[in-house]
């Protein structure tokens, strides 16, 4: 699965930028971006960068997340996290806005892992399976998750059991996804 979620994750990239290039004449913009270091950043124009995507320069594991919960993590979500340095991407699913998260930098990456073992320690306290985030949703209380012990894409409401499966598999998930209008 490491490979074909790398490979359904760079498909999706790929179609998102040149979408970005083919409607604003520009790779991706972000403002939210804009002052944080990146190997992505392409340009910086006015308050926002211009961003395309850079390879994964880290080794490709979550180690310290496995170790921090002794917990071995689905190779598909290994891959979700370490196949990029990207921008955050914004896509429709089900309809519905959502924001696929990506790593950003090297800091960006520490900072996510770090995010992402507070996620499970909450997940574990509250006898929840595991999940790893990878998409926010406009809800403070709704994110898009893979779950750790099948692997389903899930749309969970935080705090609770109740999910949603959304996909079978993150390159499922990857390949049912429109590549909106960036000025949308």
């Amino acid at each position: 699965m490491i490979d074909e979620t790398s490979r359904a994750l760079a498909d999706f990239t790929r179609n998102y930028c040149d979408r970005w290039v083919s409607e604003c004449g520009h790779p991706p913009a972000s403002s939210e971006l804009y002052g944080v270091p990146s190997p992505c950043v392409q340009q910086t124009v006015g308050d926002e960068v211009w961003w395309l995507p850079q390879p994964f320069t880290l080794a490709k594991n979550l180690e310290n997340v496995e170790r921090a919960l002794d917990l071995q993590i689905q190779p598909a979500v290994v891959a979700w996290y370490t196949s990029q340095f990207a921008g955050d991407m914004k896509t429709l699913v089900n309809g519905q806005p959502c924001t696929l998260l990506q790593i950003w930098s090297e800091d960006d990456f520490e900072r996510m892992q770090e995010n992402l073992i507070g996620h499970l320690v909450m997940k574990r306290r509250l006898k929840h399976s595991p999940t790893f985030f990878i998409a926010t949703t406009p809800s403070e209380l709704e994110i898009i998750s893979v779950c750790n012990l099948s692997g389903e894409v899930i749309l969970e409401k935080l705090g609770t059991k109740k999910q949603t499966v959304l996909a079978a598999n993150l390159e499922q998930f990857l390949v049912s996804l429109p590549i909106i209008d960036p000025l949308r």
